[in-house]
């Protein structure tokens, strides 16, 4: 088993199939060593959104923690699927949150450090990103959280 795919199982993380895109856009695109990777929402695996709702409003920080991590795992998954094998990833390179927030809400970072921990958890110091967490008034399908990344790959 591949290093990567081993540290998912000892994490208990299963990666989904990935969703077809809804819209005109493709889930992933790689340009020479650099794949960025389209938002995805905080889709469980049964399909269903783990957080839904504002954060600050009915969605508290720790439940919005748990959908970005959501997020951070269907990133992976549409990860595998463009480059087959998790292990190619040379690095995290960067990360943008959505979060579906209250006008007041400012703990935004604090809700993307779910998508962030996860990815030092599954790539040690090559899972440390630059990264951007802003604020929206409204997400697809009312998902409290999405991501997008950017990742060299070999």
């Amino acid at each position: 088993m591949a290093k990567i795919e081993a540290r998912l199982a000892e994490l208990g993380v299963v990666l989904p199939t990935p969703p077809t895109p809804v819209a005109n856009y493709v889930p992933f695109v790689r340009t020479g060593s650099m794949l960025f990777v389209s938002g995805q929402i905080c889709h469980a695996p049964d399909g269903k959104l783990v957080a839904k709702g504002k954060l600050g409003d009915a969605v508290s920080i720790e439940d919005g923690q748990r959908a970005a991590r959501a997020c951070a795992v269907n990133l992976l998954a549409q990860l595998k699927v463009a480059v087959g094998d998790l292990d190619k990833v040379v690095r995290v390179v960067r990360l943008g949150g959505f979060i579906n927030s209250a006008p007041t809400f400012v703990d935004g970072p604090k809700v993307m450090n779910g998508a962030s921990d996860l990815m030092v958890e599954v790539f040690g110091d090559k899972g440390r990103h630059a990264r951007t967490t802003v604020g929206v008034a409204a997400l697809p399908a009312d998902a409290a959280v999405e991501v997008e990344g950017l990742f060299e790959v070999s």
